[in-house]
């Protein structure tokens, strides 16, 4: 169990929820684990299978506590509100900031602007703990130019300008993409970033975990009330989580990518794990995705301390973290929407 600005995340499916007059009551294994005044809530979000009396459920239906249930993936499922929940405001008001450029700018280069210090930051690392394998020349210049690009997009007044910055770290930051790489570099060469289909077994596996993430920040994004659809960096097209799209870049670098390349060089996957379809797209067999699975949910148990908000907490429940302090940005309770930004 996890609280958090006012939420309560329940991961353990062996815990039951219920109610003590006004007090939420948590049981393990039949015995009190905590309790929890019901007045300082504003949500609980369970994963997995645990259980939630009638009773409970009814009072936080009475005082709009959003009750939402997850998979153990992290799959949105379902939520239960009651006619007080604030959604339909914080929607309303997502809504009018995607349609101002200006203040959709406020929120895209703080998320741009940590994306790309994230990606500099993964670089750093390499070259603290592997300077003498790699091309630590050419690795510490990529480095600094993002460190630019990073300052760029944070005081950039244009979204098409921004989009430009983006790109031009994306590609910068790839480029010395293969330089982490350092076991089974035969099997799992890197010689650029391709999709649609992945063209290697690296992309392969960077296109999965982009996929995994994706659905986490879309959960997340539902189960504090927004619509994950409707973004403010990324543009609305059908069918496409533009919102989801938003959150993952703050995130795709230090959960998705740096999870990828610890598999590879921990020797955790193999070629083996890959089969190349006739149309050339490669992709993970049935026991691949296993195990990229299994390591992915032992990786969001791994603890960090958020940047921002200066808490312990799983990796799994970052992307909750920014959703709630971008619905918080939204409603008007921050200043500036915070960016998660790693180091």
């Amino acid at each position: 169990m996890k609280k958090l600005l006012n939420t309560i995340y329940i991961t353990n499916p062996k815990m039951y929820l219920s109610l003590d007059g006004e007090n939420v009551v948590i049981l393990l294994d039949n015995d009190v684990f905590t309790r929890v005044p019901i007045h300082n809530l504003e949500s609980i979000v369970t994963f997995g299978y645990s259980g939630i009396s009638p009773a409970l459920m009814g009072k936080c239906a009475e005082y709009g506590i959003a009750v939402n249930f997850m998979t153990m993936h992290g799959r949105f499922l379902a939520s239960v509100e009651g006619e007080a929940s604030g959604n339909v405001h914080l929607r309303r008001e997502q809504y009018r900031i995607a349609d101002s450029e200006e203040r959709s700018l406020n929120i895209s280069k703080n998320i741009i602007a940590a994306k790309i210090y994230n990606s500099k930051w993964i670089l750093q690392r390499t070259l603290r703990d592997h300077e003498m394998s790699i091309d630590a020349e050419n690795v510490r210049k990529v480095s600094e130019d993002l460190t630019n690009l990073s300052q760029y997009a944070r005081k950039c007044g244009d979204t098409d300008i921004l989009r430009g910055i983006e790109g031009r770290a994306a590609a910068s930051y790839f480029s010395v993409f293969d330089q982490m790489i350092l076991r089974q570099q035969d099997d799992f060469a890197f010689n650029g970033r391709n999709r649609r289909p992945p063209l290697d077994n690296v992309n392969a596996m960077l296109s999965f975990a982009y996929a995994l993430l994706g659905n986490m920040c879309a959960s997340a994004l539902s189960s504090v009330g927004l619509d994950p659809y409707v973004g403010f960096f990324h543009t609305d097209r059908p069918g496409r989580r533009s919102l989801a799209l938003d959150l993952m870049e703050e995130f795709r670098g230090v959960m998705a990518d740096r999870f990828v390349v610890k598999m590879i060089n921990k020797q955790m996957i193999s070629s083996k794990d890959f089969v190349v379809k006739e149309n050339g797209a490669v992709i993970a067999t049935d026991d691949g995705r296993r195990k990229i699975l299994n390591e992915w949910q032992a990786r969001k148990k791994e603890e960090i301390n958020h940047p921002f908000l200066k808490e312990k907490m799983p990796w799994g429940l970052a992307p909750y973290s920014q959703a709630l302090l971008l619905a918080r940005y939204i409603r008007g309770d921050l200043d500036e929407y915070p960016p998660f930004m790693w180091k």
